[in-house]
């Protein structure tokens, strides 16, 4: 027999319409002590409420756990949560007006962790330490102790300017202690201009232009200095002076966005910019605050400059050091052929970076391999281009030695593309090796350095034999290296060799 059927309410009955009120009263409340164990869990001081239309801080009291709020949904931010609720209207059947709230699931931070969260949105990248590689805060501590040390310089050589030009002792005329502060800027940006012919340098040379540029703006603070021995020289040194240091404000500028470059990961160039002169400027500010106070008991100008200096020299050095770039310059391709040649391993990023000689100034002759040279430079006899020539008949390069000069030649022909310019460079390094193994072998007594480069002078025979051996050890080796270069995250082209504009057209 089947069980008599249930009669259901009406739908406007009283009695139905109380049951289901009670019933939703009880789950909003239930709800609501979900939410509120919850926190006790995640947080050990008393919850906040903040109402995202009302942003009030009122406590969670007794009226409220027992009130009939409905939670929404879950937010986090930067590892701190809300729970969201609202009141149920029972009479519209949505929530009533004004009861949307945020229930805080965390405790109120301490005074120092809110100024340590401020201080970092303005120096540190979003998203730190995973927005920038590891190499970053080295790079940012010794850039900050850079412009440090060069704040505090800059209140000493301004202090000097200015006492130099008659400001000080009132020695000058205001009008022509105006003229010599203009002529001075104006030399200045002269320079600027002039420096700006080392062109795509600033891109494949960038550590050693920055490091150059960091030791003019040095030299620049100290013939400012030296205005106060010889105040009536003051015109022609301090515009000697603003040269050097707008020289130097080229290289910094120039090299700024290469080097952030390499720090950031991702499309957030302009936020490691901006932290990173934030940075800057600020420990500017501090050193400039500290020389102020230093100054008020008159100090030794030589002594105070001459420690600064020292700081300011070596916090560059440390900077540049710093920097891991993915790209082989000539520097750094040299180091990576070396290491090859001598252990059969390619060196990673952070050996070969650090391993890069940043001394190697702009204004230096081309080191001891040259790439893409004028075909007089490389060959003294044309004997001896006939007889190297055949050798590289299948290449799109010839390599030879040049004894009067010590060096390499890695001359390109009209048809070289980036690979065989990067196969020239190459083999080049590989027969540079030679040369020095060879040059190791002989006496003491035979061994002598020209002009810092090897004075080694070989037969014709001599050097066709090595030449022959190195073309064998390239097509061997060459495919190796690249290889292992590109394991290592190597990024090798043309352009950041710098190849002469020279061609054999033959």
């Amino acid at each position: 027999m089947s069980p008599p059927p249930i009669k259901l309410a009406g739908k406007n009955s009283p009695a139905n319409h109380q049951t289901l009120t009670t019933t939703a009263a009880q789950d909003a409340r239930l709800l609501v002590r979900e939410t509120l164990r919850i926190s006790a869990t995640l947080a050990s001081a008393p919850l906040e409420s903040r109402s995202n239309l009302q942003l009030g801080h009122d406590r969670l009291d007794e009226d409220f756990v027992g009130s009939s709020f409905r939670l929404i949904c879950c937010e986090e931010i930067d590892g701190r949560r809300w729970n969201y609720v609202a009141e149920p209207d029972s009479v519209t059947g949505t929530f009533k007006k004004g009861s949307f709230r945020a229930l805080g699931l965390h405790s109120r931070q301490p005074p120092l962790d809110v100024f340590k969260s401020f201080v970092t949105s303005y120096v540190v990248p979003e998203g730190f330490p995973d927005s920038v590689i590891p190499s970053y805060v080295p790079y940012m501590t010794w850039r900050a102790l850079k412009h440090f040390f060069g704040g505090a310089m800059g209140v000493f050589t301004t202090q000097t300017l200015l006492s130099s030009v008659g400001i000080a002792r009132n020695t000058a005329a205001p009008g022509a202690v105006a003229i010599n502060w203009i002529l001075k800027d104006g030399a200045g940006r002269v320079g600027k201009m002039l420096f700006a012919r080392q062109g795509k340098k600033f891109d494949y040379d960038l550590k050693q232009l920055r490091f150059a540029g960091d030791l003019l703006m040095e030299l620049g603070a100290g013939v400012e200095l030296a205005t106060a021995a010889v105040p009536h020289l003051f015109l022609p040194l301090a515009c000697a002076a603003n040269v050097a240091k707008n020289v130097a404000a080229v290289t910094s500028t120039s090299t700024r966005t290469p080097i952030y470059k390499a720090f950031a990961r991702g499309e957030n160039i302009g936020d490691v910019t901006a932290k990173g002169e934030c940075v800057g400027n600020i420990a500017d500010l501090l050193g400039t605050g500290m020389s102020i106070l230093i100054s008020k008991s008159n100090p030794s100008l030589v002594t105070t400059f001459a420690l600064l200096s020292c700081g300011y020299v070596l916090s560059s050095y440390k900077e540049v050091k710093s920097v891991v770039l993915h790209t082989l310059n000539r520097a750094r391709f040299s180091v990576a052929v070396d290491a090859f040649l001598k252990t059969g391993r390619v060196p990673s990023l952070q050996e070969g970076n650090v391993n890069e000689n940043v001394f190697s100034f702009p204004w230096v002759k081309d080191g001891p391999v040259v790439l893409g040279p004028r075909f007089k430079d490389a060959f003294q006899e044309p004997s001896v281009y006939l007889a190297l020539e055949p050798f590289f008949e299948k290449e799109r390069y010839v390599v030879t030695y040049n004894p009067s000069k010590g060096k390499v030649y890695a001359l390109l022909k009209d048809k070289a593309k980036s690979d065989d310019i990067l196969k020239a460079a190459f083999h080049a390094q590989v027969l540079l090796h030679f040369m020095r193994l060879s040059y190791d072998a002989q006496p003491l007594s035979q061994q002598q350095i020209k002009d810092g480069y090897l004075n080694f002078v070989p037969t014709a025979k001599d050097l066709e034999a090595y030449i022959v051996e190195s073309c064998k050890m390239v097509s061997h080796s060459y495919g190796i290296f690249k290889s292992k270069a590109a394991e290592q995250g190597w990024m090798m082209s043309e352009a950041h060799l710098n190849p002469g504009r020279a061609r054999l057209i033959k």
